[in-house]
């Protein structure tokens, strides 16, 4: 299913009409913007490949993949807002249809969960969670090109700084009492996500070392 036809299939799941055109063109080129290397439409269509797979276990799966589609309509390394931002996107997109509040207020809190700074409180917020972590727990090849994509996107910051603030965000990965927060994914992907980042930390200390 393409992109066009998954959208347009997504708004009759919400029992909504399809929002004009432009904001899924806007929402494509946003993820096409030339700063991003792993924040874009091949991320996004992992994460959509997920929500296939886990969706059905959700309460609402239809949130739980609109909020996919907005959760990294904003992206800028340099500023600390994205998530607030693209939240923000989410419900003007849902509010030019006419969706509810009550809509708007679960689109905006679960894609503000993707700042990935408290526990998620809901099934549906632990699905998009865990969802956008993926790629923690891809094959080591998928991981290895997502690291380096990050480091594009960061291509502004020092060596020695990027791998220190890094190994900082792994690390607090590790630390929590598991990476993933819904049991589909830690069955899944735990395992090599610890792996990954271990191996990764390993690099990352020795280069800020």
């Amino acid at each position: 299913m393409n992109l066009l036809t998954r959208w347009s299939a997504l708004w009759r799941k919400l029992y909504l009409p399809t929002p004009a055109p432009q904001v899924l063109w806007d929402l494509c080129d946003r993820y096409t913007e030339p700063q991003r290397a792993y924040h874009t439409l091949q991320h996004l269509s992992e994460c959509l490949d997920w929500c296939d797979r886990a969706g059905n276990l959700a309460e609402n799966p239809a949130a739980v993949e609109l909020a996919l589609w907005f959760h990294d309509a904003v992206y800028n390394t340099r500023r600390a807002d994205n998530e607030a931002r693209s939240a923000d996107l989410a419900t003007q997109a849902i509010d030019s249809v006419g969706g509810g509040d009550l809509l708007q207020r679960s689109i905006h809190d679960l894609v503000l969960a993707t700042k990935h700074d408290a526990v998620p409180s809901t099934v549906d917020t632990g699905f998009v969670v865990d969802i956008d972590l993926a790629i923690l727990g891809a094959k080591v090849g998928r991981f290895a090109q997502y690291e380096t994509q990050i480091r594009q996107e960061y291509a502004w910051v020092p060596e020695n700084l990027f791998s220190q603030k890094r190994a900082e965000i792994l690390q607090s990965l590790l630390n929590r009492p598991s990476i993933f927060t819904t049991d589909f994914f830690r069955e899944r992907l735990e395992h090599q996500a610890q792996r990954n980042l271990h191996r990764s930390l390993a690099v990352l200390r020795k280069d800020s070392g």
